[in-house]
């Protein structure tokens, strides 16, 4: 199954970091919160990417292309018809296509213009610029089993989104904004969602989650995956500070490889 990851926004509630590199690309440690989200999924074998590019997404893919050679041993060799030999190459298992999704397509256009690297098949979406300890496997398994269109993982926290209104089947109603007092769920990406929900994408225009999920939980076709373990976005300097903080300590919930 493919994962289409979104990193195409620019970021800017990061100004420090995200006025020079997407969002996406901003590190934690030595790698960016990219790299580490996709680690995540390849951990239960899930190794097929498609990045939703946008802004600078020069950076995004020239970091690709480099990867190889950034992560092994290298010898170049300018007496020899400038020939390179990679020694002890360090390589991911992945598959990555990246796309120019454009630079002001919001969410939902930019998963329409993924559809052709997707095909007719179900597929996983998060965001790029989250990390979480989730149970794909789990995740996926709960989707199959309620047949609906899409699922979301369900995320308890005290933050400053939208709350998702859920009833005892896992099925959400609705979206509601979030008061001071209020400790509902929110949508934390994670998602999984069939080809048909294609078909709610408008175009370039369309916000996901403003407009398709809004539709997708009115018809009944949208669930709540629960997930009450470690889940941290990166929206703010403090949070990128923080996430930093787990990586060094070498106390990062989210890195479940190794």
């Amino acid at each position: 199954m493919k994962v289409v990851i979104l990193a195409g926004g620019y970021g800017t509630r990061i100004s420090e970091e995200s006025h020079l590199k997407p969002k996406p690309m901003v590190e934690i440690g030595d790698k960016p919160i990219l790299w580490h989200i996709m680690k995540g999924y390849s951990a239960f074998g899930y190794n097929e990417f498609i990045i939703c590019c946008g802004y600078k997404q020069h950076m995004i893919k020239e970091w690709f292309a480099d990867y190889y050679l950034y992560n092994s041993d290298v010898t170049f060799d300018f007496t020899d018809d400038n020939r390179m030999t990679v020694h002890n190459n360090v390589a991911e298992p992945w598959k990555v296509t990246l796309v120019d999704t454009g630079l002001d397509t919001m969410t939902g256009g930019r998963i329409k213009r993924i559809q052709k690297y997707v095909g007719d098949e179900a597929f996983m979406l998060t965001y790029g610029d989250a990390v979480s300890d989730i149970d794909i496997d789990r995740l996926l398994r709960f989707h199959l089993s309620h047949g609906k269109m899409a699922t979301v993982t369900a995320i308890s926290v005290n933050e400053r989104f939208g709350v998702l209104s859920m009833d005892e089947s896992d099925t959400i109603s609705s979206f509601r904004e979030k008061s001071d007092e209020d400790r509902g769920r929110i949508s934390g990406g994670f998602m999984v969602l069939e080809p048909g929900v294609f078909s709610y994408i408008k175009d370039d225009t369309t916000v996901f989650e403003k407009d398709t999920m809004v539709k997708l939980a009115g018809e009944g076709q949208l669930k709540g995956y629960k997930h009450e373990g470690f889940w941290q976005c990166m929206d703010t300097k403090r949070e990128h500070d923080k996430l930093e903080e787990m990586w060094k300590s070498g106390k990062a919930p989210w890195k479940i490889w190794e």
